[in-house]
């Protein structure tokens, strides 16, 4: 595809220019082991210790705070482990319903090892209910893990709030960080998250790096087990090119945050306003009150239901004019049921299956805004005008719906 607007950059990013000028000399020239007692190695080194202080500053950590992983999954997965592990005796976790599968598909797996667990519903506007989540908080709280900001609708939830409420318990809380690392302000310094997990990917580094936040004092077994890397937390040699790449993509998305965040959320907004002004029947999928948009979501996301049309329909119809975006996660793409997201909140089944994910970058310009609002009214008049639902039958749908979802 010569030409590709991509709206798609909750699934992944592009990786900066910047980002790959500063990684290639470590694919090539300084390929040295960075735990080798040599100079050679010792110089690469030093780019990992640079590399782990960028990370820390972009959310507000020492830098000693910080682990380099694989991916969000893998530091999902070993900070809800390790939370576990540092507690034995307490055998229940409270999650939501909306997580991602790295969280979401751990969490029932260890319901099978003994553990309970707690999935907290959402309402309407993806948000979760305080006074659930402290009557669900027992003794045997081992872990709170909630996402910072969901993947799907960009609602982002009161972490701190949160986590005040776990606090009272004694509980580890966990945040997964991925969808909000780069786009808000953190800081780790003053706020009551433990564990926070973040990737590359999702902000203009490359693919196969990521962090984990591990605040100073929670106890932290690793999940990988070998050498003594990263202080003995995370077996395995370093990825220094990608570790280059992800310190990199930190300092930049720090410097920018500020005025990147402003022009998503101008882009955002313009999109969001000018569709549902142009195209009848559709509505904004997350933190909408009373028929308006609030602030607690990200400045780069906005999901948008088209009733009665199928989402995978509207998404090869802008293929075709080389527009990318999303009916949900990238990570779920290959399933046919509809987005576990929208479902837990409630969404009507004229609107579930017909809903867009449109996720914004810094590379984002007006022109490629321009040119989704001048293609989208057709796309859908036309893919209504061959659909078999009308809204007549809303009731009839709506009815299948809630009995399939009873079997």
């Amino acid at each position: 595809m010569q030409t590709c607007i991509y709206l798609d950059n909750n699934a992944t990013t592009r990786v900066d220019p910047e980002v790959v000028e500063a990684m290639l000399p470590y694919l090539s020239e300084y390929y040295g082991n960075p735990s080798s007692m040599h100079s050679f190695g010792g110089q690469v080194g030093k780019v990992v210790k640079q590399a782990r202080q960028q990370v820390a500053a972009l959310i507000g950590a020492d830098d000693s705070e910080i682990i380099f992983t694989s991916c969000g999954t893998e530091g999902d997965n070993a900070a809800i482990r390790a939370a576990l592990q540092a507690q034995p005796d307490k055998r229940h976790i409270v999650t939501t319903q909306v997580e991602h599968p790295a969280v979401l598909n751990v969490c029932k797996q260890l319901e099978t090892q003994g553990y309970t667990v707690t999935y907290l519903s959402v309402n309407r506007q993806g948000q979760i209910d305080l006074d659930e989540l402290a009557a669900s908080m027992t003794g045997n709280t081992a872990l709170v893990t909630i996402m910072y900001a969901n993947n799907e609708t960009g609602v982002v939830f009161p972490i701190e709030q949160i986590g005040l409420r776990v606090k009272e318990y004694g509980a580890i809380f966990h945040v997964d960080a991925v969808q909000a690392v780069g786009k808000i302000p953190l800081n780790m310094k003053t706020s009551t998250v433990d564990l926070l997990t973040l990737s590359g990917h999702k902000l203009h580094a490359p693919k196969g790096i990521g962090a984990l936040y591990v605040r100073r004092g929670v106890r932290f077994r690793p999940l990988l087990v070998g050498g003594h890397q990263e202080r003995g937390r995370r077996a395995g040699t370093e990825n220094v090119p990608g570790i280059v790449a992800l310190g990199k993509a930190a300092e930049i998305e720090l410097a920018h945050l500020a005025a990147t965040t402003n022009k998503q959320k101008q882009l955002r907004d313009r999109l969001e306003k000018t569709l549902l002004e142009t195209i009848p029947n559709c509505e904004v999928n997350g933190d909408v009150f009373d028929g308006k948009l609030r602030k607690n979501r990200l400045p780069n996301t906005t999901n948008i239901g088209f009733k009665y049309i199928e989402g995978e329909a509207i998404l090869l119809s802008l293929n075709q004019f080389g527009i990318c975006a999303s009916s949900g996660s990238a990570c779920t793409s290959g399933s046919l049921e509809p987005s576990h997201v929208l479902r837990s909140m409630g969404l009507p089944y004229t609107t579930l299956h017909g809903s867009i994910r449109f996720s914004l970058s810094r590379y984002t310009t007006d022109a490629e805004v321009d040119t989704v609002l001048a293609v989208m009214p057709g796309i859908i008049e036309r893919l209504r005008a061959l659909s078999p639902f009308n809204n007549d039958q809303a009731d009839w749908l709506q009815g299948r719906e809630e009995t399939l979802a009873h079997r």
